[in-house]
């Protein structure tokens, strides 16, 4: 069993990643003021003190505890390291992502350490709790005014240690920070080092622009054996600690094995310029961190060879060919950074893809991880090169030459994580999906095939909560048919192109094992929208984006919409289907002149 400590938006992801297991865990809040959507998840509220929270572990055989409470909850902190001690279970710290710290920012290590001129104006974002803590800032001649929620439990809190309604003004979740210090104009503004996910980058950029004096107190430091600072990191921690809790694991995309061997080489490179001598791999980490799309950072098993490092790919319950491939990375100085393809990584023949004929098939989001992750190291410019002792013989095994891509495989990802799903348990998480839109009130769905989709369609519907927006992959029929069994009134399908045209042909699960791209079908549809292009040499669908003019492009999606909504509307009888075809720029057809 489970138990997180939450309240957080740490909490909330911590969550999600616990609910894809299926299996019950617990979330404990100290106010229960959090609205969390929970399936599996069994919610308890109200602070636990040290010996009730070892009767609750003892109790529901707790054996793995996870503290994504707020970084400032010092004494819940300190009471979850003691219990999980004293009960010899594992701790997994859910961090959040923090900015560096910048030197235009004074850094307090206590709010005692804070000393300011008499007649200065201080604006305090700390919180209603710290209050008592500033008063004595007030007794040298400063003015300050405390930002806080807007809960009459607050102000009565802060009514209590001393603060008059003049001095108090209220957090309003999404405001404009450079508005409000507008309107107050401090001479200077006291933070919390709150990390990403508590908004302190957006306060200290307005407080700059404003050229107001900035203040944080840094955050409080705590031993904890392993620790996350996101989603992933999460899942792959509970999956090393709790096996059984999660029916199939996750795995890595080649792109992050590439960008780990890369680290590692960099390091190694390093270590061997520095005249530690030949033997170095004794010196050399096991694991090294790597920094994934999303901003969190993983760890990374690593080997090192004669002038190389590599990973070898472990793909979890993915059904993955490249599973157990070396992949490995050679570093050679040059003046800037190139990345290259060695042995076993494919060369891309056909247009349609990151880059022209003739390049390594190393795709965008890899690229750009291996210069993100290579910029933060204190290392010169090097020539990358990837190779795959073994590519060459496993592509044979994968889609690359039927897409133009010979002699090895691809280094692709966009995530960098591979998360396993069997076909019954990912349309059991769509119905789940759609479970808790339905029992948040959503009144409008937006289903889309993934990440991507899903960020170009959510800017059409801003106001819309996220459990609004559900992920089909390839299941289109299914997803429709589950809106329709749950009495979904608005639905809106994001579709990009690669599915849209199997699904305009009736394709309604559109994996590439049940659908492939019919070239004479679209042909058909180009006709009937009045389109001339050569698409012969077309190997994927989102090419004819680039064969289209702006208004050819135009009608041929009023064609393919039209086509898919022959076969999608019949799934939603009772309800009303708008469908958004989406291109690789992120434009939006509507199907509408």
């Amino acid at each position: 069993m489970i138990l997180v400590f939450g309240g957080t938006t740490e909490g909330r992801k911590a969550v999600k990643v616990l609910e894809e297991a299926g299996n019950v865990f617990y979330y404990s809040t100290k106010t229960g003021g959090q609205e969390v959507p929970l399936r599996h998840g069994i919610r308890i509220d109200g602070a636990l003190n040290r010996e009730a929270m070892l009767v609750f572990c003892r109790e529901h055989d707790v054996q793995l505890l996870v503290d994504a409470a707020h970084p400032f909850a010092v004494e819940l902190h300190k009471t979850v390291i003691a219990v999980a001690e004293e009960l010899r279970v594992p701790v997994v710290r859910f961090e959040r992502i923090y900015p560096p710290r910048d030197a235009d920012i004074v850094w307090l290590n206590s709010y005692d350490d804070l000393h300011l001129p008499s007649s200065t104006t201080l604006l305090a974002t700390t919180g209603v709790q710290t209050i008592s803590r500033l008063k004595h800032l007030e007794a040298q001649g400063v003015r300050v005014v405390y930002r806080i929620l807007q809960r009459e439990q607050s102000v009565a809190l802060a009514h209590q240690q001393g603060a008059d309604d003049s001095q108090l003004c209220f957090y309003e979740d999404g405001g404009d920070e450079r508005l409000l210090l507008e309107q107050l104009r401090p001479d200077a503004i006291l933070l919390k080092e709150s990390g990403l996910s508590g908004g302190f980058r957006e306060k200290v950029e307005a407080a700059r622009e404003l050229g107001i004096r900035i203040y944080a107190v840094c955050r409080p430091s705590f031993r904890y054996d392993h620790i996350v600072d996101g989603e992933h990191g999460l899942r792959r921690m509970v999956e090393h600690l709790l096996p059984a809790f999660y029916p199939l694991h996750s795995g890595l995309t080649t792109g992050t094995c590439a960008t780990a061997a890369a680290v590692a080489a960099a390091l190694q490179f390093r270590a061997l310029s520095s005249g530690a001598g030949n033997d170095v791999s004794t010196e050399l980490p096991a694991e090294v961190p790597v920094v994934l799309p999303d901003g969190e950072t993983i760890q990374v098993p690593v080997v090192y060879g004669d002038g190389f490092a590599a990973v070898i790919k472990a793909s979890g319950d993915d059904p993955d060919v490249t599973d157990g491939l070396e992949i490995r990375v050679r570093l050679e100085p040059s003046d800037h950074v190139e990345i290259c393809g060695g042995e076993g990584v494919g060369i891309i023949t056909l247009p349609g893809f990151d880059f022209p004929p003739g390049s390594p098939a190393i795709n965008r989001v890899p690229r750009e991880m291996i210069l993100r992750n290579l910029s933060l190291l204190s290392v010169p410019p090097f020539r990358v090169t990837i190779s795959v002792p073994e590519g060459a013989t496993v592509a044979r095994r994968t889609f690359n030459p039927r897409l133009g891509i010979e002699g090895g495989i691809s280094i692709i990802g966009v995530s960098g994580i591979v998360k396993p799903f069997s076909e019954e348990a990912f349309i059991d998480s769509i119905r789940r999906c759609m479970q808790i839109a339905k029992a948040s009130g959503c009144g409008h769905v937006v289903i889309n095939s993934g990440g991507k989709s899903e960020r170009f369609v959510k800017a059409c519907y801003p106001d819309l909560p996220r459990q609004a927006f559900v992920e089909y992959g390839n299941y289109i029929g299914e997803t429709l048919r589950m809106a329709a069994e749950f009495g979904i009134p608005r639905v809106t399908l994001g579709v990009m192109l690669g599915k849209a045209v199997k699904l305009a042909e009736g394709h309604l699960d559109t994996h590439s094992r049940k659908a492939t791209m019919n070239k004479a079908f679209i042909a058909e549809m180009l006709g009937e929208a009045g389109c001339e292009a050569d698409i012969r040499g077309m190997t994927l669908a989102r090419e004819l984006w680039a064969l289209l003019s702006p208004e050819q492009a135009k009608a041929f999606a009023r064609v393919v919409i039209a086509h898919c909504a022959q076969h999608c509307r019949p799934l939603l009888p009772d309800g009303t289907l708008e469908i958004l075809l989406i291109d690789d720029e992120g434009r939006i057809y509507s199907g509408e002149e």
